[in-house]
C-alpha cells in the first residue's frame, strides 16, 4: 500500500484499524483437538477432521510453544493437513519448571517422543507414524529414529533443523570466547537458573530478527489495508509472547555437544555414554531449509544430506519461523510436505 490511498484501500485500512482496536485481526483459535495421551512433559492430541489414513505427528522443539504448527487460521500447518484429509496429531511438552532442570535430551529421545509415537500408532489402528518436526524437534526426532529403529515410524520431515553449528554465522563470533573459557562461558548461568528462562529464550529469538522489528512499524503503516499481513504479524507476536524455558541439563547438552563439539555434523552424538548415529535411520527423510534463516541457515541444515541413508533436500523462502508457517510457506514448504506425505 502506498501512502496515497485509493478509496478501496482507505476503507480496508480503516476496517483493519477498527479490528485491531477491538482485539485484533488474527483468528487465533486452535484447530479443535482431543487429548489422547498424557505423561511427564507430554500431551498428545488428535486433531479433529482428517481421514483414517496414515497418521502424521507434529513435533515441536523445546522452548517454542506447540502453536508453531497452528499459528492462526488461514496460516496453520495443522489446519492445512487436516483440511487436506491427513490424520493429524500434535505432541505438546507443556511448560518447563525449575524442577525439570535435571532432564536431558535422552528424556525426550527415550521417553517423551517414543511414547507419543507409540500412542499415535495405537490410536491410528497400528499404522506407522509420519513425523513432521521443526527446529530442535527435528533433531530430537532424528535421534529418536536412530536410537530406536523398532518404533513404528514411516518417514520423517525436518524443517529448519541445523546439524552443522559451525555453519551458523550468528554464533560464530562467540566461538573464540567459548574456547578461551574452556567451554564454561554459560555453564554457571544455566546451572544457577536451572536452564534458559523463557524470557531469555524469547529475547534471543527476537534478536535474530531485530532488523524486521526495527522496520515493523513502517511495514504495518504501509500495509494497513492488507488484513492477512497484519494478521500474520499479530500471530507471530502472540507466538513470541509464549516462549518456554529450556531445562538446565538439556540446555547444557545442546551447548556442549551441539554448539561446542559440533557432534551432529559428524552424524553421531554421545548421550550418557551411549553413541547414537544418524546413519542408523532406516526411514526416508525430507529435509527443508529456509532461504533466509539466520538460526538454521541452508549450509547448517543441508549437512544432513551427507549423513542420512535416504534423504531428499528442499529449500523454501522464509526465516526460521517463516519457512514453517509464513505466508509463502503455504505454496512452498506445505506443497513439499503434501508431495512427500502423498
Amino acid at each position: 500500500m502506498s501512502l496515497t490511498l485509493s478509496p478501496v484501500s482507505l476503507a480496508a485500512a480503516a476496517a483493519n484499524v477498527v479490528g485491531k482496536l477491538r482485539g485484533g485481526v488474527a483468528d487465533l483459535r486452535p484447530v479443535p483437538r482431543t487429548l489422547i495421551d498424557q505423561g511427564p512433559n507430554r500431551s498428545v492430541y488428535r486433531l479433529h477432521g482428517g481421514s483414517d489414513g496414515p497418521p502424521v505427528l507434529l513435533v515441536p522443539p523445546l522452548a517454542a510453544p506447540a502453536q508453531c504448527f497452528d499459528l492462526r487460521r488461514g496460516c496453520s500447518l495443522a489446519e492445512h493437513l487436516v483440511e487436506r484429509g491427513q490424520r493429524t496429531y500434535l505432541v505438546d511438552y507443556g511448560t518447563v519448571a525449575f524442577a525439570d532442570r535435571r532432564l536431558g535430551i535422552e528424556h525426550w529421545v527415550d521417553e517423551v517422543l517414543p511414547q507419543a509415537i507409540r500412542k499415535v500408532s495405537e490410536d491410528a489402528g497400528g499404522q506407522d507414524v509420519r513425523l513432521v518436526a521443526w527446529c530442535l524437534g527435528g533433531l530430537f526426532s532424528l535421534l529418536t529414529a536412530a536410537a530406536r529403529p523398532s518404533l513404528p515410524i514411516a518417514s520423517l520431515v525436518t524443517i529448519a533443523s541445523p546439524v552443522d553449528f559451525t555453519a551458523i554465522p550468528l554464533i560464530a563470533p562467540f566461538r573464540p570466547l567459548v574456547a578461551a573459557t574452556g567451554g564454561h562461558l554459560l555453564t554457571p548461568f544455566y546451572r544457577l537458573l536451572g536452564g534458559a528462562p523463557s524470557y531469555v529464550v524469547g529475547r534471543v529469538f527476537w534478536a535474530t530478527g531485530i532488523d524486521k522489528e526495527i522496520t515493523k512499524p513502517l511495514a504495518i503503516l504501509r500495509n494497513l489495508d492488507d488484513r492477512d499481513f497484519l494478521a500474520q504479524i499479530e500471530a507471530v507476536d502472540h507466538f513470541m509472547d509464549n516462549m518456554i524455558a529450556y531445562p538446565g541439563r538439556t540446555f547444557g547438552q545442546i551447548y556442549h555437544r551441539f554448539f561446542r563439539a559440533n557432534d551432529l555434523a559428524d552424524g553421531e552424538v554421545d548421550l550418557n555414554g551411549r553413541s547414537i548415529s544418524l546413519a542408523d535411520i532406516e526411514v526416508p527423510v525430507l529435509v527443508i531449509a529456509g532461504e533466509n534463516d539466520t538460526i538454521a541457515p541452508r549450509r547448517a541444515v543441508e549437512r544432513l544430506t551427507q549423513l542420512l541413508p535416504s534423504v531428499e533436500f528442499r529449500t523454501a523462502p522464509g526465516g526460521h519461523l517463516g519457512v514453517l508457517t509464513g505466508r509463502r510457506a503455504r505454496t512452498t514448504t506445505w506443497s513439499y510436505l503434501d508431495e512427500f506425505l502423498g
